[in-house]
């Protein structure tokens, strides 16, 4: 029995897609027909007693053809998300607009069915009672900075912050994404202060965490100082006599996670005294 195989050796060309067929030629070069087969392989290509009573072989030689037949073939590629471009687009030139806001002596438009989806709070604002004054009077905003409210904007429509995001800012978004309750914006804003905790911050910060509730962020504060070098430096940066008059509670949280146990009671005492 005539076995035949075709294998691919190329390494890189994995990919590749084709076709092809063995085919037995005559005497005159032309495939025969019966002995043309369209496979990887076969293991049973011709039998030895149809070979020899063919009249394929000449000179005790037998040729076969391969055709193979490359398949060029374009994959559909699914290019990225640009929704967010869109969004960006219809924020940047106030199509169909139908909010205003006045904020930091800056004028934002918007529209409200885009903030309504994406924050409960707007949806509640906005959407509620369905408000047709809030489309012909500018709503203000007076405790939040223009280009924080501008950065919340950019959020919401686009889904990402400002590629360069300081730490001043984060925690200015991370409160604006906390009174809009916009959890993502949130979580990102809370992760940076978390890896930007220093000495020279990390007072205020601790005041930002304690008095808005960010557990997490009060935490990482909490460990930072659990260092005495850490403690002592922040004592000596400008941020303590913040800490200090703004939550003094969370100075014995910081000292007992420092004192030895029997030191404690008398860390209570101390900060007994303080009150």
């Amino acid at each position: 029995m005539l076995s035949l195989f075709l294998v691919l050796k190329s390494a890189d060309a994995e990919d590749v897609k084709a076709k092809f067929t063995f085919s037995v030629l005559d005497e005159n070069g032309e495939p025969v027909p019966s002995y043309s087969r369209t496979n990887w392989g076969y293991n049973e290509f011709i039998k030895k007693a149809d070979l020899e009573a063919s009249a394929h072989i000449r000179d005790d030689c037998l040729t076969i053809r391969c055709d193979v037949t490359v398949i060029h073939s374009e994959e559909t590629r699914v290019p990225p998300s640009d929704l967010h471009q869109h969004l960006g687009d219809l924020l940047m030139n106030k199509d169909a607009a139908d909010l205003t806001f006045q904020v930091g002596g800056e004028t934002f438009s918007a529209h409200r069915f885009v903030l309504a989806t994406r924050s409960s709070i707007f949806k509640a604002e906005f959407l509620g009672a369905m408000k047709e004054s809030s489309a012909a009077s500018p709503i203000e905003i007076c405790d939040m900075e223009a280009d924080v409210f501008k950065s919340l904007l950019h959020f919401i429509y686009t889904d990402s912050v400002p590629t360069v995001l300081d730490v001043v800012t984060a925690g200015h978004l991370l409160l604006a994404a906390d009174r809009y309750n916009i959890v993502r914006l949130k979580l990102i804003c809370e992760e940076k202060l978390c890896n930007q905790i220093d000495s020279s911050m990390v007072a205020t910060t601790l005041v930002l965490a304690e008095q808005h509730g960010f557990h997490r962020l009060k935490e990482v504060c909490l460990q930072f100082l659990a260092s005495p070098s850490n403690l002592e430096a922040m004592v000596a940066s400008g941020g303590y006599e913040h800490l200090k008059s703004s939550c003094p509670s969370v100075l014995k949280e910081v000292i007992s996670r420092i004192l030895p146990a029997e030191l404690k009671v008398a860390n209570d005492i101390i900060m007994e005294m303080w009150k």
